[in-house]
C-alpha cells in the first residue's frame, strides 16, 4: 500500500517556505519611516524674572561735522570731554576759504563798478532822448545794460555771502552742551564736509538700552517698570520705563534693540557703564511654538504630536492665544515636555511612523 505522509511532509514544507517569502516581501514593501523636524514644548516664561545685560547711553546724541571739506589743523575736545554750547571744538585751515573771500570781494567791486558806468549811461540816453538827440534803440539798450549790470552786483553779493559762511564754517561748533563719546577724524587730515568729527551727547536724559529676545517682549506686562543696577555696584540702582522698542528684530541674534528712560538716574550711572535691567514677566504666559508646527483639523487649529514609545505621530487640536510670523502662543492643547512636530506636518497621517532628523534612525 502507498502511503501518503512524505507528500503531505512536502505539501507542508512548501508552504511554509512560501509564507516565509511572503512575509519578507511584506517587510520589504514596509514605508520607510519619514523624516521630520521637531521642538520640546516648553513651559512659558511667565511669572518669572527676566534680567539683561546692557549699556547706557545718551537719549540724545549728534555727529559733529564741518559743512565743508578741508585739512582739519585742530581738534580741542577729545572722547570723556564736557563741552558747553558755542564751544569751538576744532578748525579746518582756513586758507583756502580766506581765498574765495577776498576773490569774491574783488568782484563785487568790479560789479559795483560796472554798474556805475551802466547807471551813468543810462542817465545820459534818458537825457538825450528827452531832447531828440538819440534814437529809441540807443536808450533801450543802456537799460538793457543797466538791468544786466544791477544782476551782476546781486549775483556778486550772493558770491560773497557764500565765501563769508565758507570762512565761518572752517570752525568746528558744538550747539549744545554735552560729553565727546566718539572721534572720527585727527588734526592733519584731510576730512569731507558732512564727515563725523566728534560724536557729542547732548545733556539730559539718559536711556539703559538691551537687546531683549521676542518672547520676553509678548510676556512682559503692559508698561512695565524696570529696574536697572550697575553691573559693578548692585546698589546704584535706577527705575526706568520702555521709551522706544526697535520695529525689527537684529538678523543675527533675533533679538530686539529697547531703550530704557531713566528716571533720575544716579551720577555713578554715567554714559558707556554696563547696566543689568529686571523686570517681572506676567504671570499668564502662554507656551510658544515655531509658527511652522501649526496645521488645522476641521477648520481648526491643530499640531503633530511625537510619541517617542511608538515612533508614531497623532494630530491634537489646540487652542491658539495668539500668533505672528514665527511663532504661536497656545493658550489650551498642549503641556510642557511634550514633541511637536515642526517640519514636514503637511505630508504625515495619524499613526505614521517617523525619524527624527539628527537623531539617527
Amino acid at each position: 500500500m502507498v502511503t501518503m505522509k512524505p507528500f503531505v511532509a512536502v505539501m507542508a514544507l512548501g508552504a511554509s517556505l512560501a509564507l516565509a517569502g511572503c512575509g519578507q516581501e511584506s517587510e520589504a514593501d514596509a514605508p520607510a519611516p519619514r523624516p521630520v523636524r521637531v521642538v520640546t514644548v516648553e513651559k512659558g516664561v511667565g511669572g518669572q524674572v527676566a534680567t539683561f545685560t546692557g549699556d547706557v547711553q545718551a537719549q540724545d546724541e549728534a555727529a559733529l561735522a564741518f559743512r565743508v571739506s578741508g585739512r582739519m589743523i585742530e581738534r580741542s575736545a577729545n572722547v570723556g570731554d564736557q563741552v558747553k554750547a558755542g564751544q569751538v571744538v576744532a578748525r579746518l585751515d582756513p586758507q583756502n576759504a580766506l581765498n574765495a573771500l577776498r576773490s569774491a570781494q574783488a568782484a563785487l567791486a568790479a560789479a559795483e563798478s560796472q554798474l556805475v558806468t551802466a547807471a551813468n549811461t543810462f542817465d545820459r540816453q534818458d537825457r538825450l532822448l528827452g531832447n531828440g538827440f538819440t534814437t529809441q534803440a540807443n536808450h533801450d539798450a543802456a537799460r538793457t545794460a543797466l538791468q544786466a549790470a544791477q544782476s551782476g552786483v546781486d549775483d556778486a553779493e550772493a558770491q560773497l555771502k557764500t565765501a563769508q559762511d565758507n570762512v565761518s564754517y572752517t570752525d568746528l561748533i558744538a550747539d549744545a552742551p554735552g560729553t565727546v563719546t566718539a572721534r572720527g577724524a585727527e588734526p592733519g587730515e584731510v576730512v569731507q564736509a558732512g564727515q563725523m568729527i566728534l560724536q557729542l551727547a547732548r545733556q539730559g536724559g539718559r536711556d539703559a538700552v538691551f537687546d531683549v529676545p521676542a518672547n520676553v517682549l509678548r510676556a512682559a506686562p503692559a508698561d512695565p517698570v524696570i529696574t536697572v543696577t550697575l553691573s559693578d555696584d548692585p546698589s546704584v540702582t535706577a527705575i526706568g520705563r520702555v521709551r522706544e522698542v526697535a520695529p525689527q528684530a537684529d538678523p543675527v541674534t533675533r533679538t530686539f534693540r529697547v531703550r530704557i528712560g531713566l528716571d533720575n538716574p544716579p551720577a555713578a550711572m554715567r554714559l558707556g557703564s554696563t547696566v543689568i535691567g529686571r523686570v517681572e514677566l506676567g504671570s499668564d504666559a502662554a507656551i510658544e511654538i515655531p509658527a511652522s508646527a501649526l496645521t488645522a483639523v476641521n477648520e481648526r487649529p491643530a499640531v503633530w504630536v511625537y510619541d517617542p514609545a511608538s515612533r508614531t505621530v497623532a494630530l491634537r487640536n489646540i487652542e491658539l492665544r495668539r500668533f505672528s510670523q514665527a511663532s504661536v502662543a497656545v493658550e489650551t492643547g498642549l503641556s510642557p515636555g511634550e514633541i511637536v512636530v515642526t517640519a514636514g506636518v503637511q505630508a504625515l497621517h495619524p499613526g505614521q511612523k517617523v525619524r527624527l532628523l539628527g537623531a539617527g534612525s
